[in-house]
């Protein structure tokens, strides 16, 4: 195949993957495995990832934008709503649309009724049976049948996203099935580009990851972080100052924890992740603020960068 002007084959593929699905189906491990490096943080909790991602990956035949989304789930307060519309606007966008769903266990009510919302979309579906490791041989067929006949589905595969090595967790095939109906296009991004977030996005993100680790209860959906101030001391040492946002003073109390001992175990954990991220020593200055019932608040949803 000859190449135009700039080295780019005429047959370069290029476009949109919108990595759709309910809450803890993996979509966000999925995102990082394919693009081979972290773009998103990942917790077991629900709800997790807030906002629209995009990982980048460029091979010379193809650039794969995968756009990460919320989990589609029935929302309880208007960050809920705000997320389910968040994920929901990345479809009619989409060139090809991946549908993620947990095969170690049946369709569930929620995956029934996302089958439904992508029924009208009109881009090409790709439905990812993951978490095949954890079936049994008995369930293979009954569940993957099952989440099949979901809808009218252009192809299918079984993955594992936590395999060590993307061939054993058919990540490689499943690549193939969406690339090969991306549309022709030279690369929308540079090739050295793994992600459209800014730096400061991704520090609040790997924040907020520590703090969901270690955090129980009611804490963590109800925790957001915000980078208060972000510049470079004359000793070389870039100095962040970042808010945990929480709702109730009784919330505050369990994030410090006794004598200061959580804030510290977060921030200490997190400093090592984004140090490792921008490669220079971090001084890592955790707040903790009440804002009361933030999540229902459409003015402070706005703020935080929420489409209420």
């Amino acid at each position: 195949m000859s190449e135009p002007e700039g080295g780019v084959p005429l047959d370069h593929r290029a476009g949109f993957v919108a990595i759709i699905g309910k809450p803890n189906v993996g979509k966000s491990t999925l995102l990082n495995a394919l693009v081979g490096e972290k773009i998103a943080i990942i917790s077991r909790k629900p709800q997790t990832t807030r906002r629209q991602i995009r990982g980048i990956l460029s091979r010379p035949a193809a650039q794969v934008i995968f756009v990460d989304t919320p989990g589609i789930h029935k929302p309880m307060h208007k960050l809920g709503a705000s997320l389910v519309r968040e994920a929901t606007a990345a479809i009619p966008d989409a060139d090809v649309i991946l549908f993620v769903v947990d095969v170690s266990h049946p369709p569930a009510p929620e995956d029934d009724q996302i089958a439904d919302l992508l029924r009208k979309a009109q881009a090409p579906k790709v439905l990812a049976m993951n978490k095949s490791d954890l079936l049994t041989p008995a369930r293979v067929l009954p569940h993957s049948d099952a989440y099949r006949a979901l809808g009218a589905f252009d192809d299918w595969m079984l993955i594992s996203a936590t395999a060590v090595r993307q061939a054993h967790g058919n990540l490689d095939k499943l690549l193939a099935m969406l690339v090969e109906r991306l549309p022709f296009s030279p690369p929308l991004y540079p090739p050295d580009q793994v992600t459209d977030q800014t730096e400061r996005a991704i520090v609040a993100e790997l924040v907020r990851e520590k703090a969901l680790r270690y955090l129980e209860q009611e804490v963590p959906h109800a925790l957001e972080v915000v980078i208060e101030d972000w510049q470079e001391r004359p000793n070389g040492m870039l100095y962040i100052e970042a808010t945990l946002l929480i709702e109730k003073e009784s919330q505050k109390g369990i994030v410090i924890g006794a004598q200061g001992a959580m804030l510290k175990k977060i921030g200490q954990t997190a400093r090592q992740q984004i140090e490792l991220y921008i490669e220079h020593p971090v001084y890592l200055d955790l707040r903790v603020k009440v804002r009361a019932r933030w999540r229902e608040d459409e003015d402070e949803l706005r703020r935080l960068g929420y489409r209420p």
